[in-house]
């Protein structure tokens, strides 16, 4: 055929034929977003951020951010490895209000602020109560609307301490003595991913019950407890990890010498997580244990409750007490003035820590992300590199506290604040 002979025809054709094969071609293509283009957090130098299949395909430094991208600023997805419930949604309490769409809901409210993995908490109550939710979270956790965001679970209770202010929050009633048996029939119902236990290594059995963890690659945390130095000591040589939200499940007139925090602070072996909301330490306590741990031993949590992002009131718990939520966001109770959670994301305590200990935003997202990443092994996560997973947030930094802007799980934009959402 000779181009005289194509004609209007022939060129219609040509042109059909090519928008159906580019209309083919773009229907096999992945849902990678655009590539993302923001200040990275590190060293505030614009980059961009191309994704392919759920993963950063590459980080590449440009000149400048195109417009409307000033003081827009990218890092890894917040990790939250203490989250006992969110937006009305409580992972332990509560007969039968714990469901899969529970769970989706909190996870979908979570992303808002940032929080791209988070380790749901279930806290010391009876054994069917905990069996029971940790089966609906152990069917739930693998569910493709989860995008991921949930690599396993953690038990703090109910083999802490029944000391009053040790104990904290917990019910006294369900406290018991650790107990391999129960817990492996617990972990059998979570799907065997239970990934952290919180204990006091004084109780009856605890040593060989954290030596069992240990073996069984279970991060074993020490809170609620009241350890000497010696026991302290024995439960790390045992391979305890962590000192769970440090600080706090501690009573109020402790011995200045002989008490749960300086074995805790004075080993290197042992990570920390802090509760930086402004409620549950004070600045100079936050201080402190950032500059004996430093960024590289540090965790910053939330351990935030169901009563986050609810409006402010007064609310009863299934234990029959009144509780506050006050608009600055503290939950306590008002009859004694005292802390009965959190009700703070994890956003807040990034924002805090700069505050407070003047460390660099660098340092304070990785408390956040590289930190809980290396604790619990998810090599997949944490950073932003090639290979990693897209779990990704973007933000501003406004009058001191994180404004996020739009968040990525997994490669998919789940949160849009000019969208309100996805």
């Amino acid at each position: 055929m000779t181009k005289k002979n194509i004609g209007t025809t022939g060129l219609l054709s040509v042109t059909l034929i090519a928008v159906m094969l580019f209309s083919l071609v773009g229907s096999c293509t992945s849902n990678d977003p655009e590539a993302i283009t923001a200040l990275l957090y590190s060293d505030g130098k614009p980059v961009a951020i191309s994704i392919k299949d759920g993963k950063i395909a590459a980080v590449k430094k440009i000149s400048d951010l195109p417009a409307g991208s000033a003081g827009l600023i990218v890092a890894p997805g917040f990790i939250d490895n203490q989250v006992n419930g969110y937006a009305g949604v409580s992972f332990t309490f509560g007969g039968g209000e714990l469901t899969a769409e529970g769970v989706k809901k909190a996870t979908r409210e979570l992303w808002k602020t940032g929080v791209t993995t988070y380790i749901p908490t279930l806290t010391t109550n009876s054994n069917e109560l905990l069996t029971k939710n940790f089966s609906i979270l152990g069917a739930v956790k693998d569910d493709s609307a989860l995008l991921g965001s949930i690599p396993g679970f953690h038990l703090e209770g109910p083999f802490i301490s029944p000391v009053d202010g040790y104990r904290g929050a917990h019910p006294l009633r369900f406290v018991r003595k650790p107990d391999w048996e129960e817990f492996l029939q617990l972990n059998k119902s979570a799907g065997n991913n239970i990934i952290q236990v919180t204990l006091a290594p004084e109780m009856e059995g605890a040593l060989d019950f954290i030596s069992k963890c240990t073996e069984a690659g279970i991060v074993v945390g020490l809170g609620h407890h009241n350890a000497d130095a010696q026991l302290v000591k024995e439960a790390i040589d045992r391979g305890a990890d962590i000192a769970t939200h440090l600080g706090n499940g501690c009573a109020n007139m402790i011995n200045r010498h002989i008490n749960p925090l300086w074995p805790q602070l004075s080993d290197d072996r042992l990570m920390v997580s802090i509760i930086c909301d402004g409620f549950h330490l004070n600045p100079e306590e936050i201080r402190v244990f950032y500059k004996v741990k430093g960024p590289g031993l540090t965790i910053i949590t939330s351990d935030v409750t169901s009563y986050a992002a609810l409006p402010p009131g007064k609310f009863v718990n299934v234990e029959g007490d009144t509780l506050e939520l006050t608009p600055e966001g503290m939950v306590k109770y008002p009859a004694q003035n005292v802390l009965a959670g959190s009700a703070s994301p994890l956003k807040k305590g990034i924002a805090n820590i700069i505050r407070v200990t003047g460390c660099s935003l660098e340092d304070a997202v990785g408390m956040a992300t590289r930190n809980p990443a290396r604790l619990y092994n998810l090599d997949d996560r944490g950073e932003i590199a090639t290979g990693k997973r897209a779990d990704l947030v973007l933000f501003r930094m406004k009058d001191g506290e994180i404004i996020v802007e739009k968040t990525i799980v997994n490669g998919r934009v789940v949160f849009d604040r000019e969208k309100k959402s996805i």
